[in-house]
């Protein structure tokens, strides 16, 4: 399949902005997978369609204030540092703009959240093929666990901010995130209140965690003509002995996002069609066609134009055939006509 094959138009004023103004009122389109039908629903009615026996499958990862500023102290340039991932004790591959200045060599001084140099700095060590510098970090014992003074929130560039807004600290995460390491948020867990997580659990369903970092893996762009030519990078993941052992037990497997659905479909794909505990890494690119082996039902958002999530929930719509990617598509028109919220911030879909 081609790439441009999953794009369409969007009006620029369906990109939501902000997020509802509570997490669970945002709106929700279900697709039945077997009929095409959609269906206009708000997003507590989920519960209508989880059962007694089921497993609801969330992403625990929490969100990193993953975007720094920093100064060149020799040259009084200004840098923007995105981290990626962690290799090692304080050493981070990062993206930085502007790239062309941040040769290897190249040393620089972190400034806090009020713009202030502090005495953290950052030595460019090595830079990949594909511009990423590898950072090593100075003058702190862990640079994580100093983020929250120097950091702020990586909302993605679609959410256009003049400045950094102390809403998205709160809101551009689930409320149940545990294990920090994202550098963007597992969004279809943003409509989740502990409320509504509370009346999952009382109708009889089980509600259990994996860990997925996000990372380049699940927002990078496709650049190439050709889905079968296109790499993902790779995002580290765990899976637990009792979240294992709730899917196995399991009559429905229902995933909240798609990094919780890689991580299913991934474990299953390297353990003969079982869930597992381990922790790995993953590279799985879905798209259509593809067997699922685990997951029954996907609670997702609306995705970019042309990204690697819309072509995993297109494959979703028609598990091993090649027609989902036109009832996405359809579900999309739909989704736009009724004016929808799109992307991180958006509304929900729930393909059942």
């Amino acid at each position: 399949m081609l790439t441009a094959d999953f794009n369409f138009e969007l009006p620029p004023e369906l990109i939501a902005q902000k997020p509802a103004p509570a997490r669970d009122q945002s709106r929700l389109l279900v697709m039945d997978r077997d009929s095409g039908e959609l269906a206009h629903r708000r997003f507590p009615d989920l519960l209508e369609y989880l059962n007694p026996g089921d497993v609801l499958v969330l992403n625990d990862s929490r969100v990193i204030p993953a975007r720094l500023r920093a100064v060149n102290p020799k040259t009084g340039g200004h840098f923007e540092v995105l981290l990626l991932e962690e290799t090692g004790s304080n050493v981070w591959w990062a993206m930085m703009k502007p790239g062309k200045r941040a040769r290897v060599g190249t040393r620089i001084q972190l400034l806090d959240l009020k713009k202030q140099i502090t005495p953290i700095e950052a030595v460019v060590e090595e830079v990949n093929s594909e511009g990423h510098r590898r950072l090593r970090f100075e003058h702190t014992a862990n640079i994580l666990t100093g983020l929250d003074r120097l950091g702020e929130v990586p909302v993605p560039p679609y959410i256009e901010r003049a400045a950094p807004q102390s809403e998205d600290r709160e809101r551009y995460q689930t409320v149940y995130a545990h294990e920090a390491g994202s550098v963007a948020a597992p969004t279809a867990g943003l409509h989740f209140t502990n409320e509504l997580l509370d009346r999952v659990r009382e109708r009889g369903v089980k509600v259990c965690f994996v860990t997925l970092h996000v990372g380049l893996g699940t927002f990078a762009p496709v650049k190439a003509d050709r889905l079968e030519e296109h790499i993902m990078h790779e995002e580290r993941f765990t899976v637990s002995a009792a979240t294992a052992e709730l899917i196995s037990a399991s009559a429905r497997v229902v995933a909240v996002g798609t990094t919780t659905l890689r991580v299913l479909e991934s474990v299953a794909q390297q353990n003969n069609g079982k869930i597992v505990a381990g922790s790995g890494r993953t590279r799985i690119f879905i798209f259509p066609p593809f067997e699922f082996k685990v997951v029954d039902a996907l609670v997702t958002n609306f995705h970019l134009p042309c990204s690697t999530l819309l072509m995993l929930v297109s494959a979703f719509a028609a598990p091993g055939e090649m027609r989902g990617r036109d009832l996405m598509m359809k579900a999309y028109e739909e989704a736009i006509r009724e004016r929808y919220r799109f992307f991180s911030y958006g509304d929900a879909l729930l393909i059942k």
